[in-house]
């Protein structure tokens, strides 16, 4: 199943690469490390390295997303979105995986 990234989101990161000038082999690299206020965090980065031996890539709405496989665990079934509200402007993960998430949503409990 994987990541799936929102035509949200992913409007959202071909914004960003436009205005920081990367090109279109560059990938939304999603991953889980250890650490935050409930136990592992979401970190998001634009790489242009895909190791096709650890990694698994996907596209979705004309985004390149990858994912390396020990993240891939804590991610399946993860949707990722944008939001653009008066409440806070971001990117929001929905994890059916985290049993327990901090107030900030940047961090989780699997």
């Amino acid at each position: 199943m994987g990541i799936v990234l929102t035509e949200r989101a992913a409007a959202e990161v071909k914004r960003i690469k436009t205005e920081q000038n990367y090109t279109d082999a560059v990938a939304l690299r999603v991953q889980i490390q250890g650490g935050g206020c409930s136990g592992f965090s979401y970190n998001l980065g634009l790489d242009e390295s895909y190791d096709e031996k650890n990694d698994s890539k996907s596209e979705h709405h004309g985004v390149a997303v990858v994912v390396d496989k020990k993240s891939a665990l804590y991610l399946d079934g993860t949707t990722l979105d944008f939001q653009d509200e008066i409440s806070g402007r971001g990117f929001k993960f929905e994890n059916p995986n985290a049993v327990k998430t901090c107030g900030c949503g940047s961090s989780f409990q699997a």
